[in-house]
């Protein structure tokens, strides 16, 4: 995504928040799940294209799991609920791009699937539109999500094996 004609605003300071949540995870033994966005042969996020991989910041180590998918919705025709399932993982932490496709899909999508779930505010981003500002987008869409999720800035999310998987 950071390929984009259009900048992500404040991309750094959301892949430093995606790495502090992921190290977090990793120091308490979360299973960690990356979902990778395929997109069209037109798509910037071509399969196999530059924009599709995954940051090499945040790269998954060898335990964690990808999961690649070519809608919004990070459920819709992946194996993702299999694998939470089988890892008999009930609470979800979100964080990624793009604040109101992928992000507000799977959030959306992971609550009416019974998921606890916990959205990173600080932590997603997008572009500008024609329409909004980035900044806009992002904190109408943090109050949209607390509706579905608990939305917490990433130095509050804690990692519990007991609570939060």
């Amino acid at each position: 995504m950071f390929n984009l004609s259009r900048p992500l605003f404040n991309g750094n300071i959301i892949l430093d928040n995606i790495k502090k949540l992921i190290q977090n995870g990793r120091n308490n033994n979360i299973p960690i799940v990356f979902i990778q966005h395929s997109g069209s042969k037109q798509s910037p996020f071509k399969k196999g294209s530059t924009g599709w991989e995954i940051h090499p910041s945040v790269s998954p180590e060898a335990k964690e799991f990808v999961i690649e998918k070519e809608h919004p919705d990070s459920f819709q025709d992946t194996e993702l609920e299999t694998l939470l399932n089988k890892l008999s993982i009930k609470n979800i932490i979100v964080c990624g791009l793009v604040t109101e496709g992928c992000v507000d899909s799977t959030v959306r999508r992971a609550y009416s699937l019974g998921y606890k779930i916990e959205l990173a505010s600080d932590c997603h981003t997008t572009t500008a539109s024609h329409v909004l500002t980035a900044d806009q987008i992002i904190n109408h869409h943090n109050e949209v999500f607390k509706i579905f999720s608990e939305v917490k800035e990433t130095k509050d999310i804690m990692f519990n094996t007991k609570q939060v998987s």
